[in-house]
């Protein structure tokens, strides 16, 4: 047995848990390598050849690993070379927004299996449990994938979500609150939560813009602003797990009311909600603007979208609420950069597509609020991938976990 989410659950003679957590950093060290040779693994893990090789025929009995032809001599027989099996080893993976989930399935080579599934939620659904389940299964049924050969379920969600104990805080139901538990009576598998922007910028840093750098700031910004910090070559979650709530911090004095119940936070005047308001409202008052002349007296179809296409074809009003939105992210940026001395901050998220009409005012603001010796090494880029980073993210978090010797 390998992969189980408890090794006290079965039980093992001193031999036989040696050998399980060898094939666990066997399985690992494949995750991380497309093919190794026995050999090399042998090496790596700390055994002979023999014993590595028996230990690769156990896995491969298992259908967790597999031949992967020969490598090139260095005088003698060629090596034959083994990697992680196609289709032996799946995760649920689901992302969280503000009103909807999304959730795909992804094999030990972080692809995806199947389409990813959509649906209308929330974190404080009161079926959010249920509609995660439904619909992982209907995926699994659809694309006929062997659930017995699924072995963990990861969300990344909004709010103050603590990684340890499986709970969101956010959440307003106090009984709703333990996301883990709940999932882990539905799928009796592995359950790992966190937040939704830490998983986006775990994404970056492995798959997209953040590769290669050790010290990343990630913005997620759509209705909120969520923030991602790679520190040190890794993620960092804070003491308490809480790190990277950039958007709850004062902004304003006597500001507007924030969702989180203070008033005057970064949020209240940077996030994409805040941009439609103020268009939807400058509509309604007949300003001058191609936003007025194609939403007049329908302004609740008005999407961001639609302000920055407007932006990109030259409307004054478009550009100057991009702009406005983009200098206040700029100011709260300058006092990250200035903490934390990124060497790249990636803008992600629907507002993140206006491009050079957010990068500019931002990079202004960094101008005037920031030291040119700390922020003139930075680098500030825009993500095509940002959908996907969250799931990635969440994807390569498991598989760690699976693999580790902490699974246990």
């Amino acid at each position: 047995m390998i992969l189980i989410e408890n090794i006290n659950d079965i039980n093992l003679t001193g031999n036989e848990l040696k050998n399980y957590r060898r094939k666990k950093r066997i399985l690992a060290l494949l995750y991380r390598n497309e093919t190794l040779s026995a050999s090399v693994i042998g090496k790596r893990i700390g055994v002979s050849l023999p014993t590595a090789i028996s230990l690769l025929k156990e896995l491969s009995n298992d259908k967790f690993v597999e031949s992967r032809g020969t490598g090139k001599s260095k005088g003698g027989r060629k090596p034959m070379l083994f990697g992680l099996k196609n289709n032996s080893i799946f995760i649920v993976a689901c992302e969280l927004g503000r009103f909807e989930g999304r959730i795909g399935i992804y094999d030990s080579h972080n692809n995806k299996v199947a389409p990813v599934s959509v649906f209308d939620t929330s974190i404080d659904d009161d079926e959010l449990v249920e509609k995660i389940y439904s619909n992982a299964q209907k995926i699994i049924a659809e694309n006929k994938i062997d659930e017995n050969r699924i072995f963990a379920i990861g969300v990344a969600m909004p709010g103050l979500v603590d990684e340890i104990e499986g709970v969101n805080y956010t959440i307003k139901k106090e009984e709703f609150r333990n996301v883990r538990e709940r999932l882990q009576e539905k799928f009796h598998r592995l359950v790992y939560i966190n937040n939704d922007a830490r998983m986006q910028a775990y994404g970056e840093f492995v798959f997209g813009k953040a590769i290669g750098h050790n010290n990343a700031i990630i913005i997620n910004w759509n209705w909120g602003l969520g923030v991602g910090m790679i520190l040190d070559g890794k993620l960092y979650n804070g003491a308490t797990g809480f790190a990277g709530e950039l958007s709850h911090t004062k902004f304003v004095e006597d500001g507007n009311l924030c969702i989180c119940g203070k008033r005057g936070c970064l949020e209240t005047v940077t996030s994409a909600h805040v941009l439609l308001n103020k268009a939807r409202e400058a509509i309604k008052n007949g300003n001058v603007s191609q936003l007025t002349a194609n939403f007049k007296n329908r302004e609740d179809e008005l999407k961001v979208e639609d302000i920055i296409n407007a932006a990109k074809s030259g409307d004054e009003f478009s550009i100057s609420l991009i702009n406005e939105v983009g200098q206040a992210l700029g100011k709260a940026l300058s006092n990250t950069i200035q903490l934390l001395n990124p060497d790249i901050i990636v803008l992600g998220g629907v507002v993140s597509k206006a491009k050079q009409f957010v990068l500019t005012p931002i990079q202004q603001s960094i101008n005037q609020y920031c030291l040119e010796q700390i922020s003139g090494s930075t680098q500030i880029v825009i993500t095509e991938s940002w959908k996907e980073s969250g799931l990635q993210g969440i994807t390569a978090t498991l598989y760690q976990k699976i693999f580790s010797d902490m699974y246990e």
